[in-house]
């Protein structure tokens, strides 16, 4: 752990607000260019990641709790099947957004903004998720080794 850097703990905290509101013109610039909720949830666990590498796991848990993480995985899975299901009841095909809005190319640029947010979310909760698995481990067979 990196605790004791008090050059990286500073740069870190500066770093985390640039990274997150870059995550959020990736999510929102994604239907006019690169991007989208993919790349956008990997920017974001990656600032929440970099902050549990300096600050620890704990302190990473703290900014993002470990139920609102296992919470928002399938959150943002729902929100993706439910705006195809959505367009289903709407009497369109599976993920055809035009029937969303009041017209079709309002629809087609809502349901992306949607269904790119439920990607958002998924990915960046499932990167976290992961990451707190495995970070856990490491501090686990970190006491263990100190015990040994």
């Amino acid at each position: 752990m990196l605790r004791d850097t008090v050059i990286l703990r500073v740069v870190v905290k500066l770093l985390l607000p640039a990274i997150l509101i870059f995550a959020l013109y990736v999510q929102f610039h994604g239907d006019y260019g690169p991007g989208g909720g993919f790349q956008a949830g990997v920017a974001a666990a990656a600032a929440i990641i970099l902050y549990g590498m300096v600050f620890g796991i704990d302190e990473a848990q703290k900014v993002v709790p470990r139920p609102i993480v296992n919470t928002m995985i399938p959150l943002g899975v729902l929100i993706f099947a439910g705006t195809g299901v959505a367009s289903l009841l709407l009497g369109e095909n599976y993920l055809d957004y035009s029937p969303l809005g009041s017209k079709p190319v309002k629809g087609q640029h809502l349901g992306i903004l949607i269904v790119e947010a439920g990607v958002f979310i998924t990915v960046a909760s499932t990167m976290l998720a992961i990451f707190y698995v495995f970070g856990g481990r490491a501090d686990e067979a970190d006491e263990k080794e100190g015990e040994g």
